[in-house]
């Protein structure tokens, strides 16, 4: 502080006798004359420029001096740095100027300067932690991945600057696609820095892409620990992954610690439509139908769901039409205006062969609100009806035009998924599959060429489709050897939902697609 301030005092000094020499020049006849110690000097014009300059230069020295002794004072008193920090300090001035360059070079994308200012940088500062990250930067930015590695790999060797080398190597392994040695690094990273939100993402994605979901929910409880995650959003993703673990045991036939698992899944979520079903259906094998009913109960609750009703189906495979249409107000008498419930009232009444009442139960959902489904229920109870063969080839065709209804769409890239999975498919993010409507011009349907048959009919073996009536979709068409009327299972083996049990739909091969516009009319034209 004292040097500092002697400094400063020094400058204004000796800007003031420049100051004072300078009007002195300015008032002299051409001429200075300085009086020193009996000795008197005349300087011109010339000379006094060049006397001032030498008076600014001898300044600099004397203040030079000054800094040393004052440096070496400080060395005699004990410090043992104060010497090597005086003459160094010019070093780490020119140093830190080159490492602002190399950073602002980096900033505006010019990967070869960054690089440069940061090597000029190290020479002046010998402080590797502080330019190798820049060196590595820059090389990464030109494309030289090997130099950027190996500067990564120095970063390793050092404790202070560990965390920063494996990440690099973490980026660069994950951009080639090694995934076998970015989860080793991504392990590496999470063990240095356990709280650091990147690393616990990026090792969450691996540990799910390798179903290693015991370890991914141990990374999902640190999120939560450290405060990276809502207890809430923890709560339904860690239902998420006991539920996938819960699939994975299911394909090694361990039905003990599937029901565990998928239990386990439901209670941390109750609205995962997947665990409810997978939890049902363990209930079921269990004997616990009781269980199972109030688990699918509960889901659907929150959301009616096909997948739901075809659970709760097989809860009771083996009763009547009648029964099931009883049971079933379980789950019906919940958001009864909503499709799902409409559509699966009206399946159900099909089943029984009571169309006036399907069609009450589906109301104006195949006009109002038209899906795939709905239209194809509608085709079905017209021809239930003994409506002519032209009103169900208009239903059929419509079906072909309208939106497919709810499917599983990624909430991050939009892709049509056919069934439900914690990691989406296309863009493998996870626990972003939601049961929604997907986007317009976004869907590509696997079921029109399964319709066509009903709308275009077989005409070469007269053959004559079936129309399914189950809630998991639209109908598909199956070739039959013979038409057939609307026709129902006997009551001794009772339809099934999850075994989409068919309602046969007679179509002869006609010439004339007739929409439902014209129905009126031909029902006119036939009285």
């Amino acid at each position: 502080m004292l040097w500092s301030l002697i400094k400063v005092v020094v400058f204004f000094a000796v800007v003031g006798l420049l100051a004072i020499g300078a009007g002195q020049l300015l008032n002299a006849d051409g001429s200075i004359r300085v009086a020193l110690a009996n000795t008197e000097f005349t300087l011109g014009p010339p000379q006094a420029v060049i006397a001032a300059v030498l008076l600014v230069v001898l300044v600099w020295i004397v203040l030079k001096v000054l800094g040393f002794l004052v440096a070496l004072v400080r060395f005699l008193n004990g410090d043992d740095t104060a010497v090597s920090r005086y003459f160094s300090r010019n070093r780490e001035k020119k140093g830190l100027n080159a490492l602002g360059d190399a950073m602002l070079a980096l900033a505006s994308g010019e990967g070869r300067e960054a690089q440069a200012k940061a090597e000029r940088a190290e020479k002046y500062l010998q402080r590797p932690e502080l330019t190798q990250l820049l060196i590595a930067q820059g090389a990464e930015m030109t494309g030289d991945h090997r130099k950027a590695e190996e500067v990564y790999k120095q970063l390793v060797q050092d404790d202070r600057t560990k965390f920063v080398g494996v990440r690099g190597l973490l980026k660069q392994q994950l951009e080639a696609g090694n995934t076998d040695t970015a989860f080793a690094l991504a392990e590496r990273a999470f063990a240095l820095k356990p709280k650091h939100e990147e690393t616990q993402d990026t090792l969450l994605k691996l540990q799910a892409a390798r179903h290693d979901w015991a370890g991914a929910r141990q990374t999902l409880g640190a999120k939560l620990k450290h405060g990276s995650m809502p207890r809430d959003v923890h709560k339904r993703r860690d239902a998420v992954l006991a539920l996938s673990e819960a699939r994975d045991i299911t394909a090694e036939d361990s039905s003990i610690d599937v029901r565990e698992k998928a239990i386990e899944a439901n209670r941390l979520s109750p609205d995962l439509i997947p665990a409810a079903v997978m939890a049902a259906r363990g209930y079921m094998r269990n004997n616990q139908e009781r269980y199972a009913t109030r688990v699918l109960k509960k889901a659907w609750e929150v959301q009616p769901h096909p997948d739901l009703a075809a659970a709760f189906a097989d809860i009771q495979p083996n009763e009547s039409t009648d029964q099931r249409i009883r049971r079933f107000t379980t789950l019906t008498r919940q958001h009864p205006d909503h499709p799902e419930t409409k559509m699966l009232l009206a399946e159900l009444h099909i089943a029984n062969e009571d169309f006036p009442a399907a069609r009450r139960a589906l109301g104006d959902l195949a006009t109002a609100n038209p899906t795939a489904r709905s239209v194809t229920i509608m085709a079905a109870i017209e021809r239930g009806e003994g409506a002519n063969d032209a009103i169900v080839r208009g239903w059929l065709t419509k079906a072909l035009t309208v939106p497919r209804g709810p499917k599983w769409v990624c909430e991050n890239c939009h892709t049509i998924h056919a069934e439900w999975g914690p990691i989406c498919g296309n863009c493998g993010a996870f626990d972003t599959l939601a049961w929604t409507e997907p986007k317009e011009g976004t869907v590509a349907l696997p079921t029109q060429a399964e319709m066509l048959p009903l709308i275009v009919g077989q005409v070469e073996d007269h053959s004559h489709p079936e129309v399914e009536d189950a809630p998991g979709g639209p109908a598909t068409a199956q070739p039959d050897p013979a038409p057939k009327d609307v026709t129902t299972p006997s009551a001794d083996v009772p339809p099934t939902i999850e075994d989409r049990r068919q309602t046969s739909v007679s179509v002869p091969e006609a010439e004339v697609i007739v929409p439902q516009e014209q129905r009126d009319e031909q029902n006119a034209k036939s009285k």
